[in-house]
């Protein structure tokens, strides 16, 4: 089973007013945003944030065409992740162009030039910006160091917060590497949230390899959220159309479809007590549940729940793991303006100021539960009630 093919239909706008009708109506937006500039506060911001990670994405594609013909553009960072010139590459083109929009704005994320320096890949990385800039006019006569300060400019030490409120970005270059290295079909995501005072505001993902919606084989997806303006979808390509994304409906936790991280097996999670994990498209017999086909990273099972592919995404903390702002902030806005919730195992919502000097680790107790709304308080109840297998 396809891990998106899930029987799902997608084609158009859904609304669904204060009361429950028998039928939601579809329709889609011809606009470079899908919903008038007035009602988004931080519709500048968004704008930007959907051309970077738009160029990003571009980047990605260049990167990749050429990834396995030179093996030096493939690496371990040092928690044995992969890493490619494309992860660096991203952070800072995309550093490059929210600086010059918005230069009082911090950002946070997940790079930073000392892996580069250290395994001589500055020239790799510098090329590819400075062409990727170049071909849209934005070059500048960039240096290397231009590129190496921007990478920096979102690294560990970068901005220090102070325990006070504050507006920033978060940005996860690539999430799920490993699926970036899989060819055509792995899925990965670049993601970008813009925070103000603790709440996410707005949020962009781009998933080049995201099958499409219609049957003519275009494959490529952009997901924006702002706050109070709903999520929505339009093909990677500028020229698409804005098409609205609800959650599912699901309300059975038995019949909803779940997605889980790919190091952590459905046996280490408090539901297994109570369900077992199918993962073939037959029948579900007795306990069974639908867990649909890995996919890597984090973001993409975002994105899988708010466009109602996936009705649930549970990941569960670890303690000798930290859990990562960049992994979830853009994720969290895309599955909320999408009408479904996102906390900690205990029911609490995400608190991004936990970090308090510089926000890049959150510490959700237990876990993060992402779900249509609709399941979340059972799922909740449930994984209280059920054993907690062993680590």
């Amino acid at each position: 089973m396809h891990i998106l093919d899930t029987g799902a239909r997608f084609s158009a706008v859904r609304f669904s007013p204060v009361f429950h009708p028998p039928c939601r109506r579809y329709f889609t937006i011809r606009a470079n945003l899908p919903f008038p500039r007035h009602q988004a506060k931080y519709h500048k911001e968004l704008e930007a944030a959907i051309d970077a990670v738009d160029r990003a994405c571009r980047l990605c594609v260049d990167v990749k065409r050429s990834l396995f013909s030179s093996k030096d553009k493939i690496l371990e960072k040092n928690d044995q992740t992969p890493v490619t010139i494309a992860d660096f590459g991203v952070q800072a083109l995309v550093s490059l162009e929210l600086s010059k929009l918005f230069p009082s704005i911090p950002l946070v994320a997940e790079e930073d030039s000392l892996f580069l320096r250290e395994n001589n890949l500055v020239n790799s990385v510098v090329s590819k910006v400075i062409a990727k800039a170049a071909s849209v006019g934005d070059d500048d006569h960039l240096s290397d160091t231009d590129v190496l300060e921007a990478i920096d400019r979102g690294g560990k030490d970068a901005h220090t917060f102070c325990n006070k409120p504050a507006t920033y970005w978060v940005l996860d270059p690539i999430d799920g590497t490993k699926g970036f290295l899989r060819g055509d079909y792995g899925l990965y995501v670049v993601g970008l949230a813009l925070v103000v005072d603790n709440e996410i505001v707005l949020g962009v993902m781009g998933c080049p390899n995201w099958p499409g919606d219609s049957s003519d084989g275009t494959k490529g997806t952009i997901m924006l959220s702002h706050i109070g303006c709903g999520t929505w979808t339009k093909s990677l390509l500028l020229s698409g159309d804005w098409t609205r994304r609800f959650v599912d409906e699901c309300g059975l936790v038995n019949k909803a479809r779940f997605c889980i991280q790919e190091s952590q097996p459905w046996e280490s999670l408090p539901l297994s007590s109570r369900f077992d994990a199918k993962i073939d498209s037959g029948d579900l017999h007795g306990n069974e549940i639908r867990l649909l086909p890995t996919c890597h990273g984090s973001l993409c099972k975002y994105m899988m729940v708010a466009s109602g592919r996936a009705s649930v995404f549970l990941l569960r903390a670890k303690t000798e793991r930290a859990i990562m702002s960049w992994d979830h902030a853009v994720g969290i806005i895309c599955v909320h303006e999408a009408g479904g919730k996102v906390t900690d195992w205990e029911g609490v919502d995400i608190n991004l100021e936990e970090d308090q000097s510089e926000r890049r680790i959150i510490f959700p107790a237990g876990g993060i539960v992402v779900s249509n709304g609709s399941l979340h308080d059972q799922l909740l109840e449930m994984m209280i009630s059920s054993a907690s297998p062993a680590l």
